[in-house]
C-alpha cells in the first residue's frame, strides 16, 4: 500500500507547492497598496510636521513647519490672509465662517509651483465640513476650483444623509465633479485622515489612509469626455497646466491640516 500512497502524497504536495497563476494582477495590486500603506505608516512615525532622515534622503520637503505660514499665500494675493486661517498646536486650520464658496480668509496656495510630485498631508474634518486639496493651480480671476483639479474633502455621512445634491463625484477622495473614488476608507469627523496625491505627467492618483481611491490620465479621451460632462466645461483653463502651486480651499467650514509634505519628482 505504501507504493500506491507515496505518489498520491507527492502529487498533493506538488499541487500545494505550485505557484498560483490566476489572480496575479489582484495580488500585484494588493502588494502595491500594502507598500504604499507601509510607507505612509513610516512617514507618520515621525513627530507631526517633521521629516525623518529617511524622508529627507528620499527627497521629501515640508510645506508646513507647524509654526508659521512660510511658503503659503492667499490665492491671487501677495501675502497670507490676515483672517480666517490660524495655526494652533502645530495645526493649520481654516475656521468655520458659514460663508460657503465665498470663504472668509479665502483659499491659500503654496508660493512654489510643482509639476510632478507626491503630496501627503493629514486632515481632520468637522461636522458638515467641505473643502478640497487642489494641485497644478492657475491663479486667475475665477475661483480656484474653476481651473485646478481637486481632491475633495467632505463630511461624507452628513451630506449623504442630507440628500440635497448628487454625491457621485463629490465625496472625500473623489476627483471633484469628474471621477468617483473606488473605495471609501474615510475616518469619522474629529479623527485624522491622511490624503496622498501622486502626479506624474498626465497620470494622477488619489490615496486615502493607505488605499488607492482612483487614478486617471489628464487630457485622455476619457478625461476629455468627463470634462465636457462636468461643471468645468465652461472653463477652458481647467486642468490644462502642467505646473502650478498646491492649494487648500476655504469653503466656510472648519478643516484642519498638518504634516503637509511633498516629494517633487523629475
Amino acid at each position: 500500500m505504501n507504493s500506491f500512497r507515496m505518489p498520491i502524497v507527492m502529487t498533493v504536495v506538488a499541487l500545494l507547492a505550485a505557484p498560483v497563476l490566476t489572480g496575479c494582477k489582484g495580488k500585484t495590486d494588493n502588494m502595491a497598496n500594502e507598500g504604499m500603506a507601509k510607507e505612509s505608516e513610516t512617514m507618520q512615525a515621525a513627530a507631526p510636521n517633521t521629516l525623518t532622515q529617511a524622508e529627507k534622503d528620499a527627497g521629501w520637503q515640508l510645506l508646513f513647519d507647524g509654526k508659521t505660514t512660510d511658503g503659503w499665500k492667499g490665492y491671487n494675493k501677495d501675502s497670507f490672509p490676515t483672517k480666517g486661517w490660524h495655526i494652533e498646536d502645530g495645526v493649520l486650520y481654516v475656521e468655520a465662517s458659514n460663508t460657503e464658496e465665498a470663504g472668509f480668509g479665502g483659499d491659500i496656495v503654496t508660493t512654489e509651483s510643482f509639476d510632478n510630485f507626491e503630496l501627503s498631508l493629514d486632515f481632520m474634518l468637522s461636522d458638515t465640513a467641505n473643502s478640497g486639496i487642489l494641485y497644478r493651480v492657475i491663479e486667475t480671476d475665477d475661483p480656484i476650483w474653476h481651473n485646478a483639479p481637486e481632491y475633495q474633502l467632505l463630511d461624507d455621512p452628513t451630506y449623504i444623509a442630507m440628500g440635497t445634491m448628487d454625491m457621485t463625484t463629490h465625496l472625500t477622495g473623489d476627483n471633484y465633479d469628474m471621477q468617483s473614488a473606488m473605495a471609501r476608507p474615510l475616518k469619522p469627523v474629529g479623527e485624522w485622515n491622511t490624503a496622498r496625491i501622486v502626479v506624474n505627467g498626465p497620470l494622477v492618483e488619489h490615496w486615502l489612509n493607505g488605499q488607492k481611491m482612483l487614478e486617471y490620465e489628464l487630457w485622455s479621451p476619457e478625461w476629455e469626455a468627463q470634462y465636457k460632462a462636468s461643471k468645468f466645461r465652461d472653463y477652458p483653463a481647467y486642468g490644462r497646466t502642467q505646473r502650478g502651486p498646491i492649494g487648500l480651499q476655504d469653503h466656510g467650514h472648519r478643516v484642519s491640516f498638518r504634516n503637509i509634505k511633498i516629494r517633487p519628482n523629475a
